[in-house]
């Protein structure tokens, strides 16, 4: 019965044979797109599993970036504090190598350096061994914002991860980097 409660032929591709690769038509997709419980989840098939990972991952990814950027420090986005903090921890760096460490754009990293020079953050100058690079460096001004803004910021927001053990953080930063590396090609955990 297609489309009364999302079960059997109500899912993404599902025919109402539930006939889809590894039977997911068999899941509850509304129950998949809110939420479930541990207990639920176990229970699913693997492949519905999989869509329940997709789901829960993309509302995380949404959720995160609302509550990261909730807390601007002095109107600084999470981007551009991540920039000035890594010039602040790192020095000086060609704009070319810091955007592909941070994984920004050339095109994003064009126009955050752009906003950052205009409000006096950071200067760029030309890189003494190649005239093709461009190094930036944070400003005085620059300095004292990473100084005393944003590092308690990166500190504040590190403190939601308190409520699990050290074990589930180290867990949680594995898991992470892995997604991270399958998602580049980088192959399986």
């Amino acid at each position: 019965m297609a489309g009364d409660s999302g079960r059997a032929g109500g899912g993404p591709g599902c025919s109402d044979a539930g006939d889809y690769a590894g039977a997911p038509c068999d899941a509850d997709w509304a129950a998949i797109a809110t939420g479930l419980s541990a207990e639920k989840f176990a229970e699913l098939s693997p492949q519905a599993r999989r869509m329940a990972l997709v789901e829960r991952s993309a509302r995380f990814a949404v959720e995160f970036g609302r509550w990261k950027d909730a807390g601007r420090a002095d109107g600084i986005a999470f981007e551009h504090m991540r920039l000035l903090q890594a010039l602040n921890w790192g020095g000086p760096a060609i704009m070319r190598e810091m955007g592909d460490r941070l994984l920004i754009t050339p095109r994003n990293m064009t126009a955050m350096v752009d906003q950052l020079e205009e409000a006096d953050l950071v200067v760029r100058r030309p890189y003494p061994a190649d005239r093709r690079a461009t190094l930036l460096e944070l400003t005085p001004a620059g300095k004292r914002m990473a100084d005393s803004a944003l590092l308690p910021r990166f500190i504040a927001m590190g403190e939601i991860f308190d409520q699990f053990t050290e074990e589930e953080q180290q867990k949680f930063y594995v898991a992470l980097g892995c997604l991270v590396e399958v998602m580049h090609g980088g192959g399986s955990c």
